[in-house]
């Protein structure tokens, strides 16, 4: 307890704790999938960074360019926000993409691919996939193109280089995957190891997750549903973040290790201390600006860019 006078810090991890508790305390098993999107967009909705958005259709997926002053029109980002295929959205990921625009100095490409249980696996596959075709349709280069996602994103990037690989087509050039969900079938350790000092994410959330996106028929270990199931030779440059708090830390920690045994370059991060996607928490985390910095430094080192700011 603490005594009268003493000051009371709260540490910043738990501030970005709380935003995430804040939400899922109004949901019970009567809210609507409709209602947790709604909640979730007005939570993590919002970003004060300038950037210029335009929506757009690319090959019939709703999405938006997110582009710093001055980025180049000759190389993109194309990014899949998280939210276990189930909610999320452009809207509720805009200023962690904004934040990455600016700090690689490249615009972003963003999409709202469609979600289960409406539209399950293969829908926000092939929603990737026809939003990269239309920017190789627009004259973009496959040279010039990243990909970039969080959670359920970070699968979709991969299943996306996965599908392009087994149809002979060009990859992009590199991919950033931040708490990538790889193993729909959670038999990574940490499901048990990390499940008390997870605040959020435990295995029967992820499993009903699982089970939404691919109803009742569909395998878990499908490559193309649980990447980590994969022959993953051939693949782009990797950069990995996860935190170690996470239950999905192994999902991330295994992905790495078959990757490099398979030939990929492949750069994980492991922070310490860190959530799952804290690089969306940058009004409380020190972490997710340094996180973004790495990601800008990646990038650059891919794409060419030059960054003209960086998170400090």
């Amino acid at each position: 307890m603490a005594r009268a006078g003493e000051d009371i810090t709260t540490a910043p991890i738990d501030l970005a704790i709380a935003r995430i508790r804040a939400v899922y305390r109004g949901w019970n098993r009567d809210t609507s999938v409709t209602q947790m999107r709604e909640d979730w967009d007005a939570a993590f909705g919002g970003s004060a960074a300038r950037v210029n958005c335009e929506r757009i259709f690319a090959g019939g997926v709703e999405g938006e360019w997110i582009s710093p002053a001055d980025a180049p029109v000759d190389r993109a980002v194309l990014y899949f926000h998280g939210g276990g295929f189930r909610i999320g959205s452009v809207a509720s990921h805009r200023d962690l993409i904004a934040q990455i625009a600016l700090a690689s100095g490249c615009r972003v490409l963003a999409i709202n691919y469609r979600l289960a249980p409406e539209h399950r696996f293969p829908a926000a596959l092939d929603d990737a996939l026809a939003a990269y075709g239309w920017m190789l349709d627009e004259g973009l280069k496959p040279a010039s193109i990243a990909f970039a996602g969080d959670s359920a994103g970070g699968n979709l990037v991969l299943a996306a280089m996965l599908t392009l690989r087994e149809r002979g087509l060009p990859l992009p050039v590199s991919a950033v995957l931040m708490s990538p969900w790889t193993d729909l079938a959670a038999t990574g350790a940490s499901y048990v190891s990390r499940a008390e000092a997870d605040p959020i994410h435990q295995r029967p959330m992820i499993l009903a997750l699982a089970k939404n996106y691919l109803g009742g028929q569909g395998d878990p270990r499908d490559p193309l549903v649980s990447p980590l199931y994969a022959d993953l030779a051939g693949l782009p440059p990797l950069l990995i973040q996860v935190g170690d708090r996470e239950t999905v830390l192994d999902d991330s920690v295994m992905l790495a290790d078959k990757a490099r045994a398979a030939g990929v370059d492949v750069n994980l991060e492991v922070w310490d201390g860190m959530i799952h996607v804290f690089q969306m928490f940058g009004a409380e985390l020190v972490e997710a600006h340094r996180a973004i910095a790495s990601i800008a430094q990646f990038l650059n080192q891919h794409l060419h860019i030059k960054a003209e700011r960086a998170p400090s």
